[in-house]
């Protein structure tokens, strides 16, 4: 590729009524590195050309669906150089297949896909054709999630012995889903989401959060899922106890019918000398308590902190970052990937950049959720 020109990204989704889709857009073109030139944006031709002239794209490029796109962009002079995957669930597999199958690398949403028998073939179709795959897990992102996975790898909290995270949301209170809503629609609906309601929406986030912060793997979990407003189709409400291949237990809960909260994810990790505590809400501090000893609350951009949150940090002390920042970071790091991949240059894809594993990870955490929940017993990872 040409030195110093930006990458050239495909989206595939992010038509009218997105959510996901315009942040992805503002994400990955924030850093100036990257930009969307091409999309089959909607289900529709016509409400996809609408969406490539909201987004000021070329017309002819705006394409009817993705195998067109692929097909057009592989036959150009100046080519995508990646795809970025921003529909519902169902779509994820089969976008992602034929994008590698045609030769271009994949940057996709989470969840990685509808199931994990799905995931288990993406997972060999990354694997053949040796190209970055990214995953969106947003929240790896943060300046002080970033400064909190250091702290836990330097030991300094000792053991890890207790670890509790929860995502609560409150939006999915009354039926949304009756009323012609969007992003409801589609995620109460078990053909377009997959099986995992609530716990493959936002409960995945926490899991990879909990594994990605602390460097442990679940190795156990007791889960209950619940649909707790009449006529809903899959679970709005879970929790779940863990066990950790340390030793150490856990818990998890995610629920989107917790009136009144907003975007409540939390990470606390409890260590035999000190404890850290992170939210999402308030994500530029991160409260790390000691058991002999004053409690400190670290900021976004200090200069004491370690060099993993400093480098994804944009702005001075006091000018808050927030989720759009802690997405491009993700976007950032894809971008240097995809460089060195073009320069032939081996395992380009950085450890803090979720990729297959963390698909493949997360996918099985949904699966053998729904299944302990089903049975009411503990089930082996």
């Amino acid at each position: 590729m040409a030195q110093g020109r930006k990458l050239r990204m495909g989206m595939v989704g992010g038509g009218p009524g997105a959510f996901i889709g315009p942040v992805h857009r503002m994400a990955a073109e924030l850093d100036g590195r990257i930009e969307l030139v091409a999309g089959a944006f909607s289900q529709t031709a016509e409400h996809s050309r609408a969406a490539g002239e909201a987004y000021r794209i070329d017309s002819a490029r705006a394409y009817a669906n993705y195998v067109e796109m692929l097909d057009a962009e592989g036959k150009r002079p100046d080519p995508i150089d990646f795809v970025a995957i921003v529909t519902p669930n169902h779509l994820h597999l089969p976008v992602a297949l034929a994008a590698l199958e045609a030769g271009f690398p994949v940057m996709s949403d989470k969840p990685a896909t509808a199931t994990y028998a799905e995931v288990l073939q993406l997972e060999k179709a990354v694997a053949k054709s040796q190209l970055p795959y990214g995953l969106t897990h947003t929240y790896a992102g943060y300046s002080m999630v970033r400064e909190a996975r250091s702290i836990c790898a330097s030991r300094r909290l000792g053991t890890i012995r207790k670890v509790a995270v929860e995502y609560l949301q409150g939006w999915l209170s009354a039926p949304l889903e009756t009323t012609g809503q969007k992003q409801a629609t589609w995620r109460s609906d078990p053909a377009l989401n997959g099986p995992g309601g609530c716990i493959g929406d936002i409960g995945v986030h926490a899991f990879h959060l909990l594994e990605y912060v602390t460097a442990l793997s679940v190795e156990s979990l007791n889960a209950a899922l619940r649909s707790v407003v009449p006529g809903r189709r899959l679970d709005d409400d879970c929790t779940a106890l863990l066990r950790m291949d340390n030793g150490a237990t856990g818990v998890l809960m995610a629920s989107q019918i917790a009136a009144g909260e907003l975007n409540g994810l939390r990470l606390r990790v409890y260590g035999e000398k000190g404890s850290i505590d992170w939210r999402q809400e308030d994500p530029n501090r991160l409260r790390v308590k000691w058991l002999d000893g004053p409690e400190e609350i670290r900021h976004a951009a200090g200069g004491y902190l370690s060099d993993d949150a400093r480098v994804v940090t944009r702005l001075p002390g006091g000018h808050p970052e927030g989720y759009v920042e802690a997405f491009a970071v993700l976007y950032r790091e894809f971008a240097d990937a995809l460089v060195a991949w073009h320069q032939k240059k081996p395992n380009s894809l950085p450890a803090t950049l979720p990729g297959i594993r963390a698909a493949v990870r997360g996918m099985r955490f949904i699966d053998r959720a729904i299944e302990s929940s089903k049975s009411g017993r503990w089930i082996n990872f």
